[in-house]
């Protein structure tokens, strides 16, 4: 992942801060930076959204196609996910220098967001056993200064809310085979509730305390890192730890409950906004790269 070098001095500086509750860009400890997000971004796409979390900038695209279900779960559709880290974003992504990164991400997101508790994956199934929907979620990492975790699931919440998948219609030909046809009418489409979709919310321990959303600056004085994902009611679906270091009980149980505060407390005014956005219809003002 992306870092930068600090010296002794200015990580003594930063853990003061820490300690203080006071980080260098002035925010509090459970502060996330400045926020912007934008949705149905990308026109060939089913779902879009793209979110700039300070100077990180994540562009995430959705496309539903029609695929076997597992056969483990035949009532179920599901997700796939592929992250590209793009050398524009830190050279470090340069050559083969992103791939393991990009592995690691999709893998993270699978496990936080490929499960009944998070999506409804009973709604992506069109034939039992047969077919079903495959969303593919593809991540675009287009600038990095830190909270990886973060900004691509608040951007995955985003799209799959943008997503619209056409409507199925289900015949029988004269042999008794099955025929799909798809809706071509854009508002004869399926909406998804991505109410219990969690977001992830990093916490990194610095010192003898943790901050939520730390900058590449920030992440070079933590010993680890706690991932957790929240839904919106404050259930915790995903933890995982990160970093070299270690993490006491006590800090372990510190970190959860505000991962859980701090999460819960997101998801209302993102729900908000995205509803919002999409009253304005063609009205919306576009901004960013995109607009």
């Amino acid at each position: 992942m992306a870092a930068v070098k600090v010296c002794e001095a200015e990580k003594v500086y930063i853990m003061h801060g820490v300690r203080d509750d006071l980080r260098l860009d002035g925010r509090g400890c459970e502060d996330y930076r400045h926020m912007e997000i934008e949705t149905d971004v990308v026109s060939n796409t089913d779902g879009s959204a793209k979110i700039s979390l300070g100077h990180t900038d994540v562009l995430v695209g959705i496309k539903a196609e029609i695929g076997k279900p597992r056969p483990m779960v035949p009532d179920e559709g599901y997700l796939e996910f592929f992250v590209d880290c793009s050398a524009n974003a830190t050279p470090e992504f340069e050559g083969r220098g992103g791939e393991e990164l990009g592995v690691e991400l999709s893998n993270t997101l699978y496990k936080v967001f490929n499960n009944r508790h998070s999506l409804d994956l009973r709604s992506l199934c069109i034939c039992p056993g047969e077919n079903c929907w495959v969303l593919y979620v593809d991540v675009l990492l287009l600038q990095c200064d830190g909270n990886l975790f973060d900004a691509i699931s608040i951007a995955i919440k985003a799209a799959l809310f943008n997503t619209r998948i056409p409507k199925v219609h289900i015949s029988e030909d004269e042999e008794g085979g099955k025929e799909i046809e798809l809706s071509d009418d854009p508002f004869d489409c399926m909406r998804l509730n991505v109410e219990n979709v969690p977001c992830i919310v990093t916490l990194c321990k610095i010192g003898h305390r943790h901050v939520v959303d730390a900058t590449l600056q920030e992440k070079a004085c933590s010993v680890a890192s706690l991932l957790i994902a929240v839904t919106h009611t404050g259930m915790v679906t995903c933890v995982r730890k990160m970093g070299g270091g270690s993490l006491d009980p006590e800090s372990i149980f510190e970190m959860t409950e505000a991962g859980k505060r701090v999460g819960k407390s997101l998801h209302a005014p993102l729900m908000d906004l995205l509803q919002k956005e999409e009253s304005l219809g063609k009205k919306r003002q576009k901004v960013g790269f995109l607009g």
